[in-house]
């Protein structure tokens, strides 16, 4: 046992000490309604249930910046940190004893035209908790691909 915990406190340690790995993925998709539109249909706050098919529950604030989201029955809590007309940026707050990976996301109706727009969403996070490049890409991939699909439903969603 105490062979284990030498063992766990070490591979903490490293993991602690470990240079931020920052990582970012900006994905859009484009989509034939103005941009007001496409975000009175998927730019509330708790809309992310309707296009990441999560639950959500506004568990404090008034909507506006400092609003917290709970996801998936509370596993994950989101703070809203920006917002304009168009567009609200999310963090995630640190959990105590676990890697803190600085995630962030912000998602954007942009204009392109009187009738069409873009659907913006960028992840930051920091990756140095993964062992290697490999796991770090599988990671990234995993991210992508999730909030890709994502993107694709908000512009099933918007353009009904």
């Amino acid at each position: 046992m105490r062979y284990l915990s030498t063992v766990v406190l070490i591979a903490f340690a490293a993991t602690a000490s470990a240079a931020p790995d920052y990582r970012t993925i900006k994905m859009q998709i484009e989509v034939d309604k103005p941009a007001s539109e496409v975000w009175a249909k998927v730019g509330h706050y708790c809309d992310i249930g309707k296009w990441l098919d999560v639950d959500c529950k506004i568990i404090s604030g008034d909507g506006g910046i400092g609003t917290v989201r709970s996801l998936a029955h509370g596993r994950v809590l989101e703070i809203l940190v920006g917002e304009t007309a168009l567009s609200y940026g999310y963090t995630q707050p640190p959990i105590r004893g676990a890697f803190y990976n600085l995630y962030h996301g912000f998602l954007e109706a942009k204009p392109l035209t009187d009738s069409t727009s873009e659907i913006v969403y960028t992840l930051f996070y920091d990756a140095s908790d993964e062992p290697n490049e490999a796991a770090k890409q599988a990671d990234l991939t995993q991210r992508r691909n999730r909030f890709e699909a994502a993107l694709k439903k908000m512009k099933q969603i918007a353009e009904q």
